[in-house]
């Protein structure tokens, strides 16, 4: 365990009665021209109420032309939009602020949000908030049937997640936009799970672009599209779609206390984060090899995933691959995005052979990508780091270190601590900043990744580690397995 190192009509039915018979009356040739008179008034008013009449009727084709325009741009967004939304239900346990009062430190509550079917196999992007300890993560799609979910991945510092459901056809997934050229004064649609009102849609414009928001100590949202769309709790994780019903930012925030304030996720960054979070590697602990990214070329001709660079002896360099070379398909699969080649590598049985479609250099080359889950990879340090030690990490300028203790260089701040891992297991919390691990500094990403790559590290169990909290220095000892894999 850690310990001190010194330092929420009436039809008034017209009864008709009927009078007795009166003798005919003989009328003057004055009073008859009267009464000629009335007749003609009349004639001329009956026949303006015939024409009223008939005016009405003719007017049926235009009532009718009325009811198609109901079906605004609003509606149409919404209807294609709507049956890859899904609404999420769960139940966790908090922590009271008034334990001490109640002798109770921890209650129940329900929870509320919304989510977005990213792939037709169930996989589903939402807010991590929404799922955060909610032991078990209940769905129900636009056709009212219901799912229990499981949790696949989560990035806290972005507060987004990956579950995903299981069902007897492929669900139909959100068609997806850009933010990248976002305007502000664009009309833009919310729909979501608003205080547990399903299918709620309301609309807005964007009232600003680049907003950085800090919701809690632990908790800033960068980057994010500011809108006046109603958004409500529980409409966190649901779809903000501008007015071709395209996903183009994720719903993550409200501002307390304002009146038409709310923050959501662009869509381009949702999506990068996605591609990390179901990546083949992460997922399945089978190595493809390619290093890309996505690439906005333009409204016209949309983003390109681009190959970046390639990791010697991979599966994707044996196939062939370049840097520069622009991933159009694979499999069946259309590419335009990280998040597409990852969704298109997943499931994939071994021995497989994919069909790989690249364009190079202005022209279309067809490859062949054998899959191999023999030829494991190595993982990107922040998995690495999630799978031994437990914790993401990201750097803390020196300065603010310094500021509480000269004694050290630098240090990594503790964004996200994996429940049951070993950091977890002695103690360390989120916002604590590590640093120092058995005889090494971690003032760098960099230094974790010599660490957790040395012999003697592999060597030292358990292995001592030092982190700050508030002004305090505490260390304890902990003990990982080289060969974590989760």
């Amino acid at each position: 365990m850690i310990q001190v190192a010194r330092q929420q009509l009436d039809c008034q039915g017209s009864d008709t009665t009927l009078s007795r018979k009166r003798p005919a009356r003989r009328w003057s040739g004055a009073r008859l021209a009267a009464w000629m008179r009335s007749s003609a008034r009349s004639a001329i008013a009956g026949s303006m109420l015939g024409a009223a009449i008939f005016t009405v009727a003719g007017s049926m084709p235009a009532l009718a032309e009325a009811s198609n325009l109901r079906r605004s741009p609003i509606v149409k967004a919404v209807e294609g939009a709507r049956p890859a939304v899904v609404n999420i239900h769960g139940r966790k346990t908090v922590r009271t602020e008034d334990a001490q009062q109640t002798g109770e430190n921890f209650r129940q509550v329900n929870g509320m949000g919304t989510g977005i079917i990213v792939d037709e196999r169930g996989y589903i992007l939402t807010n991590h908030h929404v799922v955060d300890s909610v032991s078990r993560i209940q769905v129900t799609t636009h056709d009212q049937r219901n799912h229990v979910a499981r949790l696949i991945a989560y990035d806290f510092k972005t507060d987004l997640a990956i579950i995903k459901i299981e069902g007897d056809k492929p669900f139909q997934t959100i068609r997806v936009g850009t933010s990248s050229d976002l305007m502000p004064g664009e009309t833009v649609i919310a729909v979501g799970n608003a205080f547990g009102y399903e299918h709620t849609v309301t609309s807005g414009i964007i009232s600003a672009l680049h907003r950085t928001v800090q919701v809690s100590d632990e908790q800033t949202y960068r980057d994010v599209i500011q809108t006046n769309a109603g958004i409500n709790p529980g409409n966190s994780g649901g779809p903000l779609l501008n007015i071709d019903g395209e996903l183009i930012g994720v719903n993550v925030a409200v501002r307390v206390g304002a009146q038409g304030i709310a923050f959501a996720i662009p869509v381009d960054t949702a999506l990068e984060v996605a591609a990390q979070l179901m990546s083949v590697e992460r997922l399945e602990k089978v190595s493809h090899g390619v290093v890309g990214k996505t690439v906005w070329t333009g409204s016209d001709t949309g983003a390109e995933f681009v190959v970046a660079s390639l990791r010697e002896e991979s599966i994707a360099a044996d196939a062939g691959l370049q840097p520069g070379d622009v991933i159009t398909s694979v499999g069946q699969t259309r590419v335009e995005r990280a998040l597409d080649f990852e969704r298109a590598m997943l499931g994939r049985r071994n021995g497989e052979e994919l069909a790989v479609e690249v364009r190079r250099g202005g022209n279309d080359v067809q490859l062949t990508l054998r899959v191999d889950p023999s030829r494991r990879g190595s993982g990107t340090l922040a998995e690495r780091s999630w799978e031994i030690l437990g914790l993401r990490l990201e750097v803390m300028p020196a300065d603010r270190v310094q500021s509480v203790s000269s004694r050290y260089n630098g240090g990594l701040k503790v964004v996200d601590v994996r429940p049951d891992g070993p950091a977890a297991r002695q103690g360390i919390r989120r916002g604590d900043v590590l640093v120092g691990m058995h005889k090494w500094e971690t003032v760098s990403l960099d230094n974790v990744q010599f660490i957790l790559g040395s012999a003697e590290f592999a060597k030292a169990q358990p292995v001592k580690f030092y982190i700050l909290r508030g002004n305090e220095t505490l260390y304890g000892h902990m003990r990982v397995s080289m060969n974590t894999a989760r």
